[in-house]
This record gives C-alpha cells, sequence and structure tokens, in this order.
C-alpha cells in the first residue's frame, strides 16, 4: 500500500504524536509499504518522503508548547495527491481545517481517509475550542473510513466532541529497542528513581520534588537512592532553585533534555520512573516505555495514564499529592520482592502494545476500510 500520514504539526519535535507517526510509519516501511508525510515545516533529513506542505506559527495548546499550520497551498496538495495516488491517507486527530483538510478535501474518491484520535483535553477551554473545531472540520468528517483512538479516554472525548465513533488501537512501543537498552554505568549501584518528561506545570515534575523532600525528612529510613531528572522547560530554574533551597543535592540530578537514542537507556537505568502528569495525556507513550524497560511506573492519576494502569491501580496517585507519592515510594524502596514482581508483571503486561503487534493490527484496519471503500466505488 502507499500510505501517506497527515499531520498538522513539524516532525522536527518529539511529542507523543509525532513519536506515533514515526514509529508506524517506519515500521510500515519496513514491512514493505510505500509511506510518506504530509506534514507543516520540518527540517529533519534523516527521513524519507517528507512532504512540507504548510508554514507553522507557535502557539499554546492543552498545556503544551505546538504549532499550528497557516493555510495550505490548495495548488500544492494538489500536486502531492496527484502524483503519489495514496490508497491511505492516515490523519492525525482533532486537525486543522488550514492543512489537514485540505488534503481530505481533494483526496481522490478512491483513497481511504482513515484517523487516529490522540487527545484529552486538560482545561475547559481545551474542551470548548475542540466544539467549535468540530463544527468547522465537520464537513470532512463524514469523509474517514475508519477512525481509532489511542485509549478509553480518546475515545470518550472523540464521541462526546466530535461525534465520531471509533476503535481502540492503542500507542506503541518497539519493545525490543527498551528491553534490551543498557544502563548507563554511572547509575548502578542506588535505587534509581527517573523522571522523563518537558519541566512544565502539567507534567508534575515539581510534585516528585516534593516526595523526595519527604522521602529524606522521614523518621523511618530507605534504602539509599538517587533521582534523575530527564527534560527541559521553562520551570527548570525554579525546579533547580527547590532542589538547591531544600538541601537536595546530594540526591536529584538534572540531565536535561534526553534524545531519543539515550531514552531507552535513561529508562532502563530506572528502578522506579514516576510521572506525575497531572491531566491533558489521552495515553501516555512514556509509561509503556519505561515499563519495557524493566522500570515500576508511578503515575498521576489522569483519564490517559488511568487507562495504561488499569490493570494495577495501586500504581497511580492523586496529582499534586507528594505526600501519597512518597508513601509509594517509601513502599517500593523498601520492599525489593514487591517492587520486582512489579517491575516483572509490567514488562510481560507491556508486551501486548509492541509495535509489531499493534501495527499488523493498523494493517488489518486499513486492509478493511480499502475493500470497503472499494465497494462503495
Amino acid at each position: 500500500m502507499k500510505i501517506g500520514f497527515v499531520l498538522d504539526d513539524s516532525l522536527d519535535k518529539a511529542d507523543g504524536v509525532q513519536q506515533y507517526v514515526l514509529a508506524m510509519g517506519e515500521w510500515l516501511r519496513g514491512q514493505g509499504h510505500d509511506v510518506h508525510y504530509l506534514v507543516s515545516t520540518t527540517q529533519r533529513d534523516d527521513v524519507a518522503n517528507i512532504h512540507t506542505l504548510s508554514k507553522n506559527v507557535a502557539v499554546r495548546f492543552n498545556g503544551n508548547r505546538m504549532s499550528m499550520p497557516l493555510p495550505a497551498s490548495k495548488r500544492a496538495i494538489k500536486r502531492v495527491l496527484t502524483q503519489e495516488q495514496f490508497d491511505v491517507l492516515h490523519v492525525q486527530m482533532p486537525y486543522s481545517p488550514l492543512l489537514a483538510q485540505r488534503i481530505i478535501a481533494a483526496a481522490p474518491a478512491t483513497t481511504v481517509i482513515f484517523g487516529t484520535f490522540h487527545i484529552v483535553p486538560h482545561h475547559w477551554h481545551v474542551g470548548a475550542a475542540s466544539r467549535l473545531l468540530a463544527l468547522w472540520t465537520r464537513p470532512t468528517l463524514r469523509r474517514f473510513d475508519g477512525v481509532v483512538s489511542v485509549s478509553s479516554a480518546a475515545q470518550a472525548f472523540a464521541k462526546k466532541t466530535f461525534k465520531l465513533e471509533s476503535t481502540v488501537l492503542p500507542n506503541v512501543v518497539d519493545f525490543a529497542r527498551f528491553s534490551k537498552a543498557v544502563a548507563f554505568p554511572q547509575y548502578q549501584g542506588k535505587l534509581t528513581i527517573v523522571f522523563l518528561g518537558r519541566l512544565v506545570t502539567r507534567k508534575g515534575c515539581q510534585t516528585l520534588l516534593e516526595a523526595v523532600e519527604h522521602l529524606v525528612n522521614r523518621p523511618q529510613k530507605v534504602p539509599e537512592f538517587q533521582v534523575i531528572i530527564c527534560g527541559k522547560g521553562p520551570l527548570e530554574v525554579r525546579l533547580k532553585h527547590y532542589v538547591t533551597e531544600h538541601h537536595l543535592q546530594p540526591y536529584i540530578s538534572f540531565v536535561g533534555f534526553v534524545s531519543e537514542l539515550d531514552k531507552p537507556r535513561y529508562l532502563r537505568s530506572a528502578d522506579i520512573a514516576v510521572f506525575p502528569s497531572s491531566g491533558g495525556e489521552s495515553f501516555g507513550i512514556v509509561l509503556i516505555e519505561a515499563m519495557a524497560a524493566g522500570a515500576v511506573v508511578l503515575a498521576g492519576d489522569n483519564s490517559g495514564y488511568r487507562s495504561v494502569l488499569a490493570p494495577q491501580p495501586d500504581l497511580l496517585f492523586a496529582p499534586h499529592d507528594a505526600m501519597e507519592l512518597a508513601d509509594k515510594l517509601t513502599f517500593l524502596l523498601q520492599e525489593t520482592a514487591q517492587r520486582l514482581q512489579v517491575a516483572h508483571w509490567s514488562k510481560q503486561y507491556v508486551q501486548q502494545f509492541d509495535i509489531n503487534v499493534v501495527g499488523q493490527q493498523l494493517v488489518a484496519a486499513y486492509k478493511q476500510a480499502l475493500r470497503l471503500r472499494q465497494n462503495v466505488q
């Protein structure tokens, strides 16, 4: 099949949707399919068949800094679609009227339009904006031959706001890449807690630092531990000041931005990986990556993370509740057998999200949609 992934953003970033698009796209290419990317401004040259059809402007949405496309040239879109003759256009949802909607509207009747719905709103105004977007894109929503959502939370939001019926096809992890990663030797010898994410309020690194302060000042002893903060963002200076002010330097180190190449090694170095996000998570790719690497995951109880950790709800804690997080960390640090048991369960559980498993399901969904589209024609 010739497949075009449609994204209203750049592929230069390492956000969750970009990870999904590139993971799925390059896996499909490895299976012999001809894969293209129809995106806005992208500079990277390590991925084949990128078609840049719009420029970006920076915006804040759903607690993240992201970009949106300026109006794409209908002539340029038509040229790409005529030249490539895609069997499937796989659109990341929700989508912009200024790029993806123009691609959908210009697609030949023989092309399958398939969608993956990604988001869960973090604030009420995101939900309000999404309802307006649903009205604006309604004419092309009828064109879809199939829609999947990355989680039950995203599925519920797609149904409520966009009136879309979808099945759940989860985000993916390259299980072998994370399970076979080699830990950094400098972090061996102590129990290691890892945070990986942008240093913004929503991701909750502050809650982890407060929990570490509780651990340090508690009368009951815990084994020697260290905390590695992976990521950068606007709160970096404030978080480092908190560490200094509360004399946590012996326990906490900031390593800055972590590349996709190094990410498996940091997660493989973790005994416990903590993700205190307060919301806006449709799924949580980083959770399944950490579990594949062998870490025990503790996560903020938001709808996306809850869908991943539903079989083990004790691994969730109330966002912003540093005391509850400290209690869970104390237990896992002290109870070696329990920690290893949960780590073993996690590694088995996460294999259902392996890209080779989910990818085959996606190919089957494409083929079913193609058969239905051909019958219509």
